[in-house]
């Protein structure tokens, strides 16, 4: 899966690279990890569960950070109702909240919310409708957090000891 419209992709992370209110999308192995750039080298973003077994909230963190190493892409968002300060501030009130759910509440739906007023997952879209997909993408994320020592066998988690 891909974000559908791509615009740019950054290889730097510079604090003047992006407009605030920006869309921001960047590879994680699976799926792709959205966050709202506010400005100064700074992105607002759904922790979920980015490097860990428990959600992390919404929170702000810097751009490298966000990129974990990996380029910036740039989401278009043609049907935008909220652009810059107002995304911006939409993303600010939401600093905190810890209501993090992969199919209903991820960083995605966080970030549509912010700059069109409606959250939505083309991801998690993209899984409903292709469920083989789906699941593949599921056991990446599962073998993701599991703790060293266990692994995934035949759809089954078992202990590599």
């Amino acid at each position: 899966m891909q974000p559908r419209a791509q615009a740019q992709i950054r290889g730097d992370y510079a604090p003047d690279a992006y407009l605030p209110g920006t869309h921001l999308v960047t590879a994680r192995d699976g799926y792709f990890h959205h966050g709202i750039y506010v400005g100064r080298g700074r992105v607002i973003h759904y922790g979920g569960f980015c490097d860990a077994l428990h959600a992390a909230p919404v929170e702000e963190i810097s751009l490298e950070a966000f990129a974990h190493g990996n380029p910036v892409t740039v989401k278009p968002e043609p049907f935008a109702r909220y652009l810059g300060a107002q995304a911006v501030h939409r993303a600010r009130s939401r600093l905190g909240e810890d209501r993090y759910h992969l199919l209903t509440n991820n960083c995605e739906h966080f970030c549509t919310w912010c700059v069109r007023g409606v959250a939505r997952s083309e991801q998690v879209e993209a899984c409903i409708r292709h469920p083989r997909e789906g699941m593949q993408v599921a056991l990446l994320l599962l073998r993701r957090v599991l703790p060293s020592g266990l692994t995934i066998e035949a759809g089954t988690v078992a202990s590599a000891a």
